[in-house]
């Protein structure tokens, strides 16, 4: 076993001081992951992350585009193969019930969200309140001006709905990025437009068309519509309203399964129809923004981008309205990892070392917890508990994992990602004795008396013994 120093461990007592919002440890599993505190960035979670030792390791290596992000133009992309990423943890994801984020946690998140390398900030909905206001002009002002690893600049979106005072709040907030979009939309599904809007087809298509109109006129050349409720809505009139915003000076137009009806065939097919029947649809960039109603959302993401969509809306940890949004992980790491072989090409500009980080700091900031058996953030994601499972990951890591830790700025407290449990081998017992119990003592001094407990009352109840 490698040498591991003190530093590298946190107790729970040390844990709870540095994030007094987060929940303790679950009982079951023993599976130590660093988390910041919530003060982002701080110089203390940086050392407790830096002391990590890097183990040795056979990992699986999933094949990864190393292209070049292509420069940014609002209504093209000059590599057909790449795709943007439009984070709306800021807006949409805040619209989760009780996931108010103040103005500067929401600033520390768009200052993560430039190291994941993101392409576009949706950084909140500014005529909905002063507070959400100031935050997207705070963002604007200084995310929407800085410079990413690569050397990109994010462009920073405001939301508004079709109408000249939303549109116009909009603009006063974002103006301030060098790359500042305005997003609206309005409804098409006939359910919204009897119930909701009590307009007419006729009439919708008019205000979408002459309020895009008016975001270009204010000088915003980087505008979005959506026709909320597109899963529900009829494929002919779809077709006339995008026609008309694209001539009105629409860039990007944004397609949602708004209640997450679509199964993942029905949204791909949605896709390419826009594609194949939309006058002037070659001069804009299809998007996606799939809710997660029926568990489907990234999936249908997924499906949205093979189908011909080159922007996908997500959210860090799939946060958003009821059931949630598509999550950025997800929808990241399975472009990354099939994205070549599969989806034809397709990668993103997501730097995935950053995305643990991300994770953590909107799980603290929104008060949301990630699922234990989240996929690639949650707190098992890498750990196995069964024998014949930990047998494999002892000999080669590829045999039941098919994305590194490491690839998402994770690392495990033992290589494995072995836990305890009463379905492994005593062989993996003996592993996990090496790494706990032949350690000199002042090593183990940072796990808390309870942990302690708990691994020795394991080791009992699985030889059968009494306590």
């Amino acid at each position: 076993m490698a040498a591991v120093s003190p530093a590298s461990r946190f107790s729970a007592s040390q844990f709870s001081a540095a994030n007094p919002k987060a929940k303790p440890f679950p009982s079951s599993f023993i599976q130590f992951r660093l988390s910041p505190s919530r003060h982002f960035p701080s110089s203390s979670s940086a050392a407790a992350a830096a002391a990590v030792p890097s183990l040795p390791r056979k990992s699986f290596s999933t094949s990864i585009s190393c292209s070049v992000r292509p420069e940014y133009i609002p209504n093209r992309i000059s590599d057909p193969h790449y795709v943007r990423v439009f984070d709306t943890t800021l807006r949409d994801g805040e619209q989760s019930p009780g996931a108010t984020m103040t103005s500067k946690e929401k600033l520390d998140i768009a200052r993560q969200l430039i190291k994941l390398g993101v392409d576009v900030i949706e950084a909140g909905f500014p005529a909905a309140s002063k507070d959400d206001f100031e935050a997207v002009k705070a963002i604007a002002e200084e995310i929407g001006n800085a410079v990413d690893e690569d050397g990109y600049v994010p462009v920073i979106c405001g939301l508004s709905r079709c109408n000249e005072k939303d549109i116009r709040t909009a603009w006063d907030a974002v103006k301030y990025a060098k790359r500042p979009r305005i997003h609206t939309f309005i409804a098409t599904s006939p359910i919204h437009m009897k119930y909701k809007l009590r307009k007419s087809k006729e009439e919708v298509v008019e205000i979408a068309r002459s309020m895009v109109s008016f975001a270009r006129s204010l000088g915003c050349e980087d505008v979005e519509f959506s026709p909320e409720d597109a899963g529900r809505s009829d494929r002919e009139f779809l077709y006339q309203i995008l026609e008309e915003v694209i001539k009105a000076g629409a860039t990007t137009l944004n397609i949602p399964d708004t209640v997450g009806i679509n199964l993942p065939s029905e949204f791909g097919q949605l896709i390419a129809d826009i594609k194949a029947n939309t006058p002037g649809i070659e001069n804009v960039i299809i998007s996606t923004h799939c809710q997660n109603d029926l568990g489907l959302s990234t999936a249908n993401t997924l499906a949205g981008a093979y189908s011909g969509a080159r922007q996908v809306e997500v959210t860090i940890n799939g946060i958003g309205e009821r059931a949630g949004n598509a999550s950025l992980e997800e929808v990241v790491m399975a472009i990354k990892c099939r994205g070549e072989h599969v989806l034809g090409g397709l990668y993103t500009g997501i730097n995935t070392k950053h995305i643990t980080m991300a994770s953590k700091m909107v799980e603290d900031y929104s008060g949301l917890q990630v699922q234990p058996h989240k996929a690639i953030v949650g707190a098992n994601a890498f750990a196995h508990e069964s024998g014949i499972h930990q047998d494999g990951m002892l000999k080669h890591k590829g045999t039941y994992e098919i994305i590194s830790p490491e690839d998402i700025g994770l690392e495990r407290a033992n290589e494995a990602g072995i836990v305890l449990g009463k379905l492994r081998y005593h062989s993996t017992y003996r592993t996990s004795l090496s790494e706990f119990i032949y350690c000199p003592t002042q090593y183990l001094m940072g796990l808390s008396c309870s942990i302690e407990l708990f691994v020795w009352a394991q080791f009992r109840y699985i030889e059968g013994l009494t306590y």
